[in-house]
């Protein structure tokens, strides 16, 4: 690794200067709500006690010019409820006092300017006010008012000269505490600036610092890896600004020189799969020109094998005809040979020429009903049916996707395959089933014949390969290769269940039309659907009821089964060669 030069990263820059910049607006916030705390109060006591106590000062006066008023008319009058507001204008200085005593807690020289007025209206209600009222409830009205004299009016101006004292006293506390509360916001409005600055100046260092360290390396390196990003992927990318960066510079010219080690490995395999590719394609050519050769041979097996073979044996059975009895033994035994050789190589070559043809002469895709293929199986089969008493039926089938002759085939081998291989001891009952699991349908036709052992499960399917001699059961080993060539060609597969008590079961899979599978009710895969058969009698249908051959149309008087496979669709069938 290469040994970066000392410096500080972006990160510890980043936070420093963030660090910076927290420092001095906590400083900030914390002079700012100190002199808020400050201006809070100020403003309390503007509002709250300077404010009240000017209030309360009127009505101090209010209250003692009332007493004055009461004195002077009850001079006048001697009617005691002139004295009315006498007494009311009394208790109304006792709380108007107490309360600016309470308010006037921080201020000492209201409270000495509200002591005097107190003092003097106490003065003034002993010396004149009192007096008048008893020598008026004494001597009359007269006597009374010779007390209310100039001397009296100026003592009582005197109370008033000390409540305009107070007055004056209490509007300069309310002028000085404005004042405090006009410094006090013009402090924080200096702090709100100074915090804003510090913000500003934080924010253009910063950009100033991101420009520097930030977007002018991180352009040069966008520049270097658009050159690479270009073709010139022999560019060496070198990083400049924080170590961050410089290590980045180095990652990403890394990356360059592995996706430059890549590319040529690339280069080098192209060239390899070019020359593949041309070995493929004569290859290729060379499997058309030998499909076309198969093609031809084919042809030739159809048509120029069948005549020597046909002729060879119409030949020896004519022989056999013409002169049985009349050579001796093994010479009809060996006429005899003959025969069977040329039917059997007959059979041979039409059973590889299906097989080939599957797959290959297509008709298409069509809507095919399971149920019409049946009652033509059927038909096809009822020669070697009533040869061996067996007995046919199957349940409601589908309607599915495929090529009908090719499905024909595939059930007419799978049914004749369960009569051929029958018990001796019990006449042949073959059940042919469908159940929809998942997307797919799975048709079954089960017998109740001589059964398949489970390792030879998978050799049955494979061409040519047989488990009995032709003797036991003639065929020519082809049949069952032909069902598994035609269920795969329709996207399926085909198997041998195994687990079935007697007899043999042969499953294969069709994929299910998309309205099926969408109507189908959400069951499990591993129970039968509805109208499977049960498991326990293989020609039982699901509902407890048997579709016999009957209810599909058999072939008619004189017809012949036509197309029929030789493995597995005859039977055992004797056939006449012509």
């Amino acid at each position: 690794m290469t040994a970066y030069r000392e410096g500080w990263t972006l990160r510890r820059r980043v936070v420093v200067l963030l660090s910076v910049v927290l420092l001095l607006l906590l400083g900030l916030a914390a002079a700012e709500a100190l002199v808020a705390e400050k201006n809070r109060q100020n403003i309390d006591a503007v509002l709250v006690k300077t404010a009240p106590l000017q209030l309360q000062s009127q009505e101090l006066m209010s209250a003692l010019l009332d007493q004055e008023a009461a004195v002077r008319g009850y001079a006048v009058n001697g009617d005691r409820k002139d004295l009315a507001p006498y007494d009311s204008g009394r208790k109304r200085e006792r709380d108007t006092v107490a309360s600016m005593q309470r308010l006037a807690t921080d201020y000492p020289d209201v409270r000495r300017e509200l002591a005097v007025v107190e003092q003097r209206a106490a003065r003034w209600q002993a010396d004149v006010a009192e007096p008048v009222i008893s020598t008026i409830e004494r001597s009359g009205p007269e006597a009374g008012q010779a007390l209310v004299t100039d001397q009296t009016r100026q003592q009582f101006d005197g109370v008033r000269a000390a409540v305009d004292q107070l007055q004056d006293e209490i509007g300069l506390v309310r002028q000085q505490t404005a004042d405090r509360v006009s410094s006090t916001s013009n402090v924080l409005v200096v702090l709100l600036i100074a915090a804003a600055l510090v913000v500003a100046v934080a924010g253009a260092l910063l950009l100033l610092s991101l420009d520097r360290i930030l977007i002018r390396p991180l352009a040069a390196l966008a520049g270097q890896v658009r050159e690479v990003a270009a073709g010139d992927y022999r560019h060496h990318i070198e990083g400049s600004g924080p170590p961050e960066f410089r290590r980045l510079a180095e990652d990403v010219d890394g990356m360059r020189q592995k996706i430059a080690r890549e590319l040529d490995e690339v280069r080098e395999a192209r060239e390899r799969i070019e020359w593949v590719n041309s070995q493929l394609q004569k290859q290729a050519e060379e499997l058309t020109r030998s499909n076309r050769d198969l093609e031809q041979f084919a042809y030739v097996a159809s048509h120029d094998l069948q005549e020597p073979l046909r002729k060879v044996a119409s030949f020896c059975q004519l022989l056999q005809r013409r002169y049985a009895g009349q050579l001796d033994e093994r010479a009809d035994q060996y006429i005899a040979f003959a025969v069977d050789g040329a039917q059997r190589m007959q059979r041979l070559i039409n059973d590889l020429l299906a097989f080939s043809r599957i797959g290959r002469l297509t008709t298409g895709f069509t809507e095919v009903d399971l149920n019409k293929v049946m009652g033509d199986v059927a038909a096809q089969t009822e020669a070697a049916r009533q040869f061996a008493d067996a007995e046919l039926t199957w349940d409601e089938l589908p309607v599915i996707r495929g090529e009908e002759p090719l499905l024909t085939n595939l059930l007419a081998n799978l049914v004749s395959n369960s009569i051929k291989f029958r018990r001796p001891d019990a006449p042949p009952k073959v059940h042919v089933s469908a159940r929809l699991v998942g997307d797919e349908w799975e048709i079954s036709c089960q017998d109740n014949g001589i059964g398949i052992e489970s390792e030879f499960a998978d050799k049955i399917f494979v061409i040519f390969q047989r488990l009995h001699s032709k003797d036991a059961y003639p065929g020519t080993g082809i049949g069952l290769a032909i069902v598994k060539k035609i269920a795969e060609y329709h996207g399926g597969r085909v198997w041998v269940d195994t687990g079935t008590e007697e007899g043999t079961a042969i499953r294969f899979t069709l994929p299910a039309p998309p309205a099926d599978v969408e109507a189908a009710p959400a069951t499990d895969g591993d129970e039968p659907a509805a109208g499977e058969e049960s498991t326990g009698d293989p020609a039982a249908t699901g509902d407890g009821a048997e579709a016999p051959v009957g209810r599909q149309p058999d072939a008619g008087p004189g017809e012949t089964a036509q197309g029929a496979v030789r493995d597995g669709t005859t039977g055992g069938m004797k056939e006449t060669v012509g």
